[in-house]
């Protein structure tokens, strides 16, 4: 039997519980890690051989999450330009 971290519904649920946690926390940090454990669970589901270890398997993890986190920046953040500043006080 695959140790208990090699199961792709172990990925599944921290993909879950860290989707979650984004609503309560909105700054596309967990949807980001959320993301990246759910591709994570997808491809050990799939069938590939990401469990060979511990640490090959956190670092694809973290690689996912990194790409994720950035496309999710770039699609949904600020972008140049969009913040308007003011030169001048209301009062004045």
């Amino acid at each position: 039997m695959d140790p208990i971290w090699s199961q792709w519904w172990v990925w599944g649920v921290a993909a879950v519980t860290l989707a979650v946690g984004e609503v309560l926390l909105p700054s596309y940090v967990l949807l980001g890690f959320g993301i990246g454990a759910g591709i994570v669970a997808l491809l050990l589901l799939i069938g590939v051989p990401l469990a060979v270890s511990w640490p090959i398997l956190v670092l694809v993890f973290a690689v996912l999450s990194l790409i994720s986190w950035l496309a999710l920046r770039r699609w949904l953040g600020v972008y140049t330009g969009q913040v308007k500043t003011f030169d001048h006080d209301i009062n004045d």
